[in-house]
């Protein structure tokens, strides 16, 4: 009985899910050419991407990558966030100060790597959101393609090259 009920309300949330996405306006149009088609089973590698035409940008087999590469580094920064909880865990007691100082400083070490994972698990997460609503590859501030060189070396980039350049002159600027 609880099974139907899940599968009732997957089911439920399944429909009303289809309009919303459908609704949302993509941020260029798609070209569904056969070369786009025949490249969602042959993109296995960086070189697959770079050997792609312009017009097949952000194509369904582009973006299957991506999402792809996003989620592997969605969970491994998971499992090191895994690894790293029951590390910490373990209650050693040592008697030296120096090997307690070392493995303190090895702890907080250990502790500010998750923590910059953490803000780039939140980066991922809003990668995958703008893979979903297809705005994935396309500069927040100008609309414009970033460019999958820039996706391949940073997967998570949301402005393009000009536009990343600007804010970090205007952060200089006002930095000092």
């Amino acid at each position: 009985m609880a099974t139907a009920a899940k599968k009732a309300a997957s089911t439920s949330a399944t429909d009303t899910a289809k309009p919303k996405a459908a609704a949302k306006p993509k941020a260029a149009p798609k070209t569904t050419t056969k070369a786009a088609a025949k490249a969602v089973a042959t993109i296995t590698c960086d070189a697959d991407l770079h050997k792609m035409s312009e017009a097949d940008y952000m194509n369904k087999a582009q973006l299957a990558y991506f999402k792809a590469k996003l989620v592997t580094m969605r969970d491994e920064i998971l499992d090191n966030a895994r690894e790293t909880g029951e590390h910490l865990k373990e209650n050693e007691v040592f008697a030296d100060p120096n090997d307690r100082a070392t493995v303190e400083e090895e702890n907080m070490l250990e502790q500010r790597v998750r923590d910059r994972e953490r803000k780039l698990l939140k980066k991922i997460t809003t990668a995958l959101v703008r893979i979903e609503d297809g705005s994935y590859g396309y500069c927040l501030e100008t609309g414009d393609p970033i460019g999958v060189p820039r996706l391949l070396a940073r997967p998570t980039a949301e402005l393009s090259i000009e536009a990343q350049e600007k804010h970090e002159r205007l952060e200089k600027l006002y930095a000092d």
